[in-house]
């Protein structure tokens, strides 16, 4: 079951879409939004346990199915900055070039999100 919003819809959207459409040029609240709403529309439409996706300071969802991890450090992690996840999130960047260029950090043989995004 994926996890409960935080974020509500219409909020979230609109502060993806501002991200977008300012080309990042948004204030810090508004950046906070849209990280942590794309990270739950990940969650909602890849639901499970077996990867981490880490954007910090604003959020880490778990996400797709399979083998469920419980503690510790789990084997399939993402992790990245709020500009990366964001440009990943409304096709800017596709996740191969994000991956070459060094901006994301990725552990697992299950944490390719490629067939995820763009979610927007």
């Amino acid at each position: 079951m994926p996890p409960r919003r935080r974020v509500p819809v219409d909020a979230g959207a609109t502060a993806v879409r501002q991200w977008r459409d300012e080309d990042g040029a948004v204030e810090r609240t508004v950046l906070a939004t849209a990280v942590r709403y794309a990270l739950e529309e990940l969650a909602q439409r890849a639901p499970g346990r077996s990867v981490e996706v880490r954007v910090p300071p604003f959020g880490a969802v778990q996400c797709i199915a399979g083998q469920v991890h419980a503690r510790g450090t789990p084997p399939n992690v993402v992790e990245t900055d709020a500009a990366t996840w964001l440009a990943l999130v409304v096709g800017r960047l596709e996740w191969e070039q994000a991956w070459e260029s060094g901006a994301l950090r990725v552990s697992g043989h299950r944490a390719d999100l490629a067939p995820y995004l763009p979610l927007v």
